[in-house]
């Protein structure tokens, strides 16, 4: 059972005047995009007067299925359905795990001639960069947009590039971990090896966790084949682990989530629905809001005109995080709530 604290982001809902031109279909490489003076000019012309909502095709490239990347899509393309876009005017394509795939829709889209992309996970928002510097792309559940490439700064994109970043409180993650295992002297990191986003909160993790006077052990899995034998490897050697919102842990996270329950290791997760998926707890942020943010910027571009890359990349508020815990887990495992979480 989940207990979330924290809730909403509000949605802008401005309406507006003119046309969007452009056509939508159906379909399925991450490169290193460059962000440019040129760029940010031709996405400044594409959003020059303001839009009209209903007429807008937008499309979006979803990495992969799961709780996470569902959730910041849905609320993304709620709200702007709520601001008054056509739901059927908005193309969901999934890469299903597939990289290359990422490629193959951007630049599907790019023919279509879409008004705006929403790149859903970093592969998907790279590709996208590397197909266009023309059409605005917001991207969403990217962890750190300046290390990925696909912006100059947070705070002045200057491409055609902006955005809601994932990155998850990594140090109140580490503060959990530690109040609800205050044994643990070894703490192990699952992830991806192929993921930048996820090599990111790994080492910053270790970090947190070693400034609390843990042991870090790092386990990686390239594929999911990988992902139950190293499991089972690390169960052996920690007395917790941590995986952060990593794409391929959390598609595949029942797998991982069983092994470390059988051993009676608690798992603390980078969001929530990893907890959902049978790991123990998180501290995180909202996705279905991250997503909503994300469509308040579209918001921004398409009616009201801004260029893309004057506007911030956004990140959830502190109120905004959740608590989530996995009460079966927890009996799963003999794991005591504190008080001060129960409730």
């Amino acid at each position: 059972m989940k207990k979330l604290f924290a809730l909403c982001l509000a949605a802008v809902v401005a309406l507006g005047l003119a046309a969007c031109g452009g056509s939508t279909s159906s379909s399925a490489a991450a490169s290193e995009p460059g962000t440019s003076d040129a760029a940010s000019s031709a996405a400044a012309s594409v959003a020059a007067a303001g839009k009209d909502p209903a007429n807008c095709k937008i499309g979006v490239i979803q990495l992969t299925e799961h709780v996470a990347l569902d959730a910041a899509r849905d609320g993304f393309i709620d709200a702007l359905v709520e601001a008054g876009f056509n739901r059927e005017n908005i193309d969901v394509q999934n890469a299903q795990g597939e990289i290359p795939n990422c490629a193959t829709i951007a630049t599907k889209f790019v023919n279509d001639k879409v008004d705006l992309i929403l790149a859903v996970a970093t592969p998907a928002a790279q590709a996208a960069a590397q197909a266009t510097t023309e059409i605005p792309i917001l991207a969403t559940a990217v962890t750190d947009f300046v290390s990925a490439g696909l912006v100059n700064s947070d705070e002045v994109p200057g491409g055609n590039v902006s955005g809601t970043s994932d990155m998850n409180p990594i140090e109140e993650q580490a503060d959990l971990l530690v109040k609800l295992v205050p044994e643990a002297k070894t703490v192990g990191i699952l992830y991806c090896s192929a993921e930048d986003n996820s090599i990111l909160q790994a080492g910053l993790a270790k970090a947190a966790f070693e400034a609390r006077g843990l042991t870090v052990n790092e386990y990686t899995a390239a594929d999911v084949n990988e992902i139950q034998p190293v499991t089972t490897k690390a169960v052996g050697e920690v007395d917790a682990l941590y995986i952060p919102t990593d794409n391929l842990f959390a598609e595949n996270m029942p797998t991982a989530a069983l092994v470390a329950e059988n051993a009676k290791i608690p798992v603390i997760c980078g969001e929530s629905g990893m907890v959902d998926s049978g790991g123990t707890a998180t501290y995180g942020i909202n996705y279905y809001n991250l997503g909503k943010l994300a469509a308040a910027q579209a918001v921004e571009i398409l009616v009201d005109g801004k260029d893309v890359g004057t506007v911030p990349v956004g990140f959830a508020s502190v109120e905004d995080l959740e608590f989530a815990v996995n009460e079966a887990n927890c009996e799963a495992i003999g794991l005591t709530l504190p008080e001060d979480l129960k409730g």
